[in-house]
């Protein structure tokens, strides 16, 4: 994949939250899973509870919109239908059997 089209994410978190081990957390899986596709990983850190993801200039995901914070393999998701939709994520798209406790 050229430089060009690689993307940028960003992870705005809250400070006065503590949220910065949960960012880098994040982050540290997004750069796993998206190695070719991202070029760029940034945490913003911010204040008032903010926790919010951007992949370029679109946000994906907001703590006080979405009410709450994505598990990793919905967070997954949401990136990789901005940076890859073609992609699959193997056991992360697998929806769960109604037979299962």
């Amino acid at each position: 994949m050229s430089e060009e089209a690689r993307h940028h994410v960003h992870i705005h978190y809250c400070t006065g939250c503590r949220w910065l081990l949960r960012s880098a957390w994040m982050a540290q899986e997004l750069l796993t899973t998206f190695e070719d596709e991202i070029s760029e990983l940034t945490l913003h850190p911010g204040s008032g509870g903010i926790f919010e993801v951007w992949v370029d200039d679109t946000r994906i995901w907001s703590r006080k919109e979405m009410g709450g914070f994505p598990e990793i393999t919905r967070l997954k998701q949401l990136v990789r239908d901005q940076v890859s939709p073609e992609r699959s994520l193997g056991h992360s798209d697998r929806k769960p059997s109604g037979n299962v406790p």
